[in-house]
């Protein structure tokens, strides 16, 4: 099936911008707390079950994408280089401390089961603001996935990539989810960026391996004498 290793990176990334956000939006469709109460520690005990499952998505969902957005820097090799180094790896490292902060979830339904709703809040708000949680997981790396893959696109379609409407329909989706409360909003605003990113996964999953190719600095070199000579 793979011919060599830049076919298997060719089809690898291709296959992680398709699924990454679509496990992304499968997980806050089958979240219990987007239809029910806000509380975690509510929603959660309602449907144990889907609360875990969607802590699961939601994990792998964030460490795909962080390898989506590297497969990204490969189209920005020659043009928006500099850009997609710089971007690239806030992008990934935001990703990873979002899977990061899955793993207060269970905590949050233990404390559900064992303590009043209001208590379990107080005790989990307690936890997550602690300034090692806080500076260590949330701020900034929160914002280098959400804001930072809009901005990744956006080099994405200054290299020739990517279509306008891509970084457009991200910014809409991944940023203006920052903006409306957790709930039915955040299945529409997720949901979107799955065509965005998906459009990109197909076209490289399209792509020759030759195309592939073509992006490492080595084939652009071993070109050039060829140029040259002519």
């Amino acid at each position: 099936m793979f011919k060599d290793s830049a076919d298997f990176r060719r089809v690898a990334s291709g296959v992680l911008l398709i699924v990454a956000p679509l496990l992304q939006a499968i997980a806050v469709i089958l979240d219990p707390g987007t239809w029910g109460d806000e509380r975690e520690a509510v929603s959660f005990g309602d449907d144990p079950v889907l609360a875990q499952v969607q802590s699961v998505l939601y994990h792998w969902a964030y460490l795909l994408m962080a390898l989506a957005a590297l497969g990204l820097l490969h189209v920005m090799r020659r043009r928006a280089a500099v850009f997609g180094h710089i971007a690239g790896p806030l992008v990934i490292l935001g990703y990873i401390n979002l899977s990061g902060l899955l793993m207060a979830d269970p905590v949050e339904w233990w404390l559900g089961r064992h303590h009043s709703p209001e208590e379990a809040t107080r005790i989990m708000d307690e936890m997550v603001n602690l300034p090692g949680v806080v500076f260590g997981f949330q701020m900034p790396w929160i914002f280098f996935a959400i804001f930072g893959m809009p901005v990744l696109a956006v080099g994405v379609w200054r290299a020739g990539f990517a279509h306008w409407w891509i970084p457009l329909v991200l910014a809409v989706g991944y940023g203006g989810s920052m903006f409306v409360g957790y709930g039915p909003a955040t299945v529409v605003l997720w949901g979107i960026p799955v065509a965005a990113l998906g459009a990109l996964g197909v076209r490289m999953l399209r792509m020759s391996r030759e195309e592939w190719i073509s992006y490492y600095p080595a084939a652009s070199t071993a070109a050039a004498p060829a140029g040259v000579g002519a």
